[in-house]
């Protein structure tokens, strides 16, 4: 059985004219690619943009669901900031997260857009209480920078 990747999915409904689907599987793969979790919206991004032209919309929806997707990763931090010592939550990895945060505050979120990274600096924002309205400006103009970029790179 072949598994199907967010850019196929998108093709064959845009192809069957279902343009709304394609803005759904850019928000969801956006959305989980600023969690935890492994996403590729940088790729559905392109391959819409390249197949489409430029429309505003795709880099709206794109960075909505990024950032959306970010600031559950935030608040997932400031949950867990109340029951967890800070020490014993942190793995080894999100210890230059942590310094990087500690050092430069809300704005070390300009890079919350870079993979692995980005999800640690979210976590640690959220765990050191970073003030949220802040913190979301600075998420969301690093996240809009990065998929200008990515729109950029592909248009036709």
């Amino acid at each position: 059985m072949t598994r199907l990747s967010a850019p196929c999915l998108a093709r064959s409904f845009l192809e069957a004219g279902d343009s709304a689907f394609g803005l759904w599987a850019l928000f969801v793969s956006a959305f989980v690619s600023a969690t935890l979790a492994p996403g590729g919206s940088e790729a559905v991004l392109a391959w819409l943009v390249a197949q489409t032209g430029h429309d505003p919309l795709w880099l709206l929806v794109a960075t909505v669901g990024n950032t959306l997707g970010a600031v559950s990763t935030w608040l997932l931090g400031r949950l867990a900031a109340l029951g967890y010592p800070l020490e014993r939550f942190m793995k080894e990895r999100s210890d230059k997260a942590l310094a990087l945060v500690r050092r430069w505050g809300v704005w070390s979120l300009l890079l919350s857009w870079l993979p692995v990274v980005g999800d640690g600096l979210c976590l640690a924002a959220g765990w050191l209480r970073l003030p949220f309205v802040a913190s979301l400006a600075a998420i969301t103009a690093g996240k809009l920078l990065r998929y200008a970029a990515v729109v950029y790179a592909f248009l036709p």
